[in-house]
């Protein structure tokens, strides 16, 4: 089966599709003076995009891992979380605390997803 790599460079690819499972992390790309919750609405509108790189949508997540840099934030992330998901829609997830490569980031998330069909050769 096919390996779909989408805008692989020397150290990562965006996105990396195999047998139809989609795998791609998204760190704050915005505003690193702003908040958990600003900080994760950031990071939730990039993974909207790469969703769509893929044919997919939030609905089709699988599972996420979150890496949050202090514990404190939990709450204020999980509202943020909570209103992004329609009722039944979220995916399995762990949530790990972590010293991130950025020391301006909040939050990271790792994403597992269905992609769409044509991902699937």
């Amino acid at each position: 089966m096919k390996i779909h790599r989408i805008n692989p460079t020397r150290r990562w690819s965006d996105i990396t599709v195999f047998n139809g499972i989609a795998h791609f992390v998204e760190v704050p790309e915005g505003d690193l003076g702003t908040d958990i919750q600003g900080q994760t609405a950031q990071v939730l509108a990039q993974a909207e995009l790469a969703l769509a790189k893929i044919d997919s949508n939030k609905s089709r997540l699988l599972s996420v891992t979150i890496y949050l840099t202090d514990f404190i934030n939990l709450a204020a992330f999980n509202e943020v979380w909570d209103a992004w998901f329609a009722e039944g829609t979220a995916p399995s997830r762990a949530c790990v605390k972590a010293e991130l490569a950025n020391p301006g980031y909040l939050v990271e998330i790792a994403f597992v997803a269905a992609a769409g069909e044509g991902f699937l050769d």
